[in-house]
């Protein structure tokens, strides 16, 4: 087993480190050979438009320590709590030390990703396809249901008290949007509401916020005429008390996508991979802080990114999107 990186520095020096610049990071390339949208540091020779696992055996990681990440939330603090029965069950399947890492945005999560201080990470569905590009990550998990479910949808929401009863409506409206990278919160509105009659930034004002939950607690505090936001943030906000369901309005909603992915690095050693794979699909959500956070969610169920992040890829493009730095930064 080879000597982690995380026990010859301190977790906050590897954090610091973390935030580097992706530019400043690597760029080392493999030799010739396919890689499609990767970067040139990664190969994909098997055609699956994720990251090979490194040929020469040498360069495979086998850390004692992991470090695993969710993705950016409001008050990471609660979610270290909410995952650490997860954490618990990882630990003890894979044999190792686990640390939960909690990121302050997604280009710090990837930037982890890619220079080697992150192991295992939930990507938003947005910030995905720019991890599996630039940081070799492989989507291996979703939540679900028994019945093998999972997803959300976007949701478009205003203030009850408001005149937008339509998506017509919004014309000549404030609208929150969350992050350029976003799926639900700005990808997915600007590829989809043209369809309904409305373009974003032409017939309405788009005002970033930030996130799913500012851009709807901004709705119920009026500071926003309306905002797009993903299904499964505004249940968990309103489960949690963070704003009451009665303030505000429901005007659209789409078809599902898939959620948070799964992600393990694709440069670890596959012994550890299976050992990881095998803590996520035997863990139990019933009973657990876990379960009642993501609730309806029973298990990790197997996806794979090429067939599960298809609709994600062409709701990109159809927004020009290409998986650079500076675009995951922006």
């Amino acid at each position: 087993m080879t000597t982690s990186l995380f026990r010859q520095r301190p977790l906050a020096m590897l954090i610091a480190a973390s935030l580097l610049p992706l530019t400043l990071l690597s760029t080392h390339a493999f030799a010739e050979c396919e890689r499609g949208d990767l970067d040139t540091i990664y190969c994909d020779d098997d055609g699956d438009m994720v990251a090979d696992r490194p040929a020469d055996e040498s360069q495979w990681v086998n850390p004692d320590t992991l470090i695993f990440a969710y993705t950016p939330v409001e008050d990471p603090a609660i979610y270290s709590d909410i995952w650490q029965p997860f954490i618990d069950h990882l630990a003890e399947v894979t044999e190792r030390d686990v640390r939960f890492f909690a990121v302050q945005s997604n280009a710090a999560q990837v930037e982890a990703m890619r220079s080697g201080r992150l192991h295992i990470a939930g990507f938003s569905t947005g910030p995905t396809p720019f991890a599996v590009n630039l940081a070799g990550a492989v989507p291996f998990a979703l939540m679900g249901s028994d019945d093998g479910q999972f997803g959300y949808t976007l949701q478009l929401f205003t203030h009850v008290d408001s005149d937008i009863h339509e998506v017509e409506d919004l014309k000549g409206k404030r609208v929150a949007h969350t992050s350029p990278t976003s799926n639900s919160g700005n990808l997915a509105p600007r590829a989809l509401l043209p369809e309904l009659g409305i373009t974003p930034d032409e017939d309405y004002e788009v005002v970033y916020s930030g996130s799913h939950d500012q851009s709807m607690l901004g709705v119920v505090a009026k500071d926003y005429d309306a905002a797009p936001v993903a299904s499964e943030v505004v249940e968990r906000m309103a489960a949690r008390g963070l704003y009451d369901e009665e303030d505000v309005r429901l005007i659209y909603e789409s078809d599902r996508f898939p959620t948070t992915s799964y992600n393990y690095a694709h440069n670890l050693h596959p012994d550890l991979v299976e050992k990881i794979e095998e803590a996520f699909f035997s863990f139990d959500f019933v009973g657990t802080e876990l379960g009642e956070e993501f609730e309806g969610v029973e298990k990790f169920i197997p996806i794979n990114y090429q067939d599960n992040w298809q609709v994600i890829r062409t709701i990109q493009a159809a927004n020009n999107v290409s998986y650079t730095p500076e675009n995951l930064e922006e």
